[in-house]
């Protein structure tokens, strides 16, 4: 049976009902214990990814979708709407049945992150850029700093003791971001190669969070390009963009 997906919804309502579902479908499946290693990540990679661009086609027939597990359509490059989306964000974290992966939901307006949803599946929680404002929590002594768990960048190193910061390991690109999000960090530095489907709807998310949001040298995050490639991302509290932005400066000289 087809999935359902309500054209009445608005852009962040969709994102968030896509994400919920595509949540529930990776949740299950990893609970079922049907499967283990390589196959439960290619068939969460694979179901999801089906799910998810059922939904959208069939709430959004006339916008593109850019797919981290679909064959590209070059003409999305020519469409002012353009959903991209990680069906799920950390198979690695998935497959050893952590809680640090996600499923990322976001749309890319004139190639801005526009909106979006994240869905952290194993703790049931899901970020989407229509929540209601928080107020961020006091700033605690040392930056903590989210960094990849398999393989921290040196950048994110430097970074670090430049600001007398505390690294904190975890899983996805959506994890880490929406740690800064939650307030359970302050600073979120990668460099070493993403592509738009890690970081559109973490940006989404994040920027209607009022977070600062840019590449590592305070350029503009640009989507919807040829070549989905964007290597590198900075989110962070805005209290520190500035002084990551001139402790990036300062290494890469």
């Amino acid at each position: 049976m087809t999935p359902l997906a309500n054209p009445a919804l608005s852009d962040a309502e969709l994102a968030r009902e896509v994400a919920i579902q595509a949540a529930r479908l990776l949740r299950d499946l990893c609970a079922g214990g049907t499967c283990d290693g390589k196959e439960l990540g290619d068939r969460g990679d694979s179901e999801a990814n089906a799910l998810i661009l059922a939904l959208l086609h069939e709430a959004r027939p006339d916008d593109f979708v850019l797919s981290e597990e679909a064959a590209d359509d070059p003409a999305r490059c020519g469409a002012r709407r353009v959903w991209i989306v990680d069906p799920l964000d950390g198979t690695r974290e998935f497959c050893d049945r952590r809680e640090d992966w996600a499923v990322h939901i976001g749309l890319a307006i004139d190639g801005t992150a526009e909106t979006g949803a994240v869905a952290l599946p194993a703790s049931g929680q899901v970020f989407a850029s229509d929540d209601a404002a928080v107020p961020p929590p006091p700033l605690p002594e040392r930056p903590r700093i989210v960094v990849s768990r398999s393989r921290t960048p040196p950048l994110a190193l430097a970074v670090a003791e430049a600001l007398g910061g505390e690294l904190v390991p975890m899983g996805s690109a959506g994890a880490k971001a929406m740690a800064v999000v939650d307030g359970q960090a302050e600073i979120y530095l990668h460099a070493g190669g993403q592509y738009e489907w890690d970081n559109c709807a973490p940006v989404a998310v994040a920027r209607a969070a009022g977070l600062h949001c840019s590449r590592i040298d305070g350029a503009s995050l640009v989507y919807n390009r040829a070549d989905p490639l964007l290597p590198d991302l900075l989110i962070c509290r805005q209290e520190y963009a500035a002084a990551v932005l001139a402790a990036v400066s300062q290494v890469e000289q």
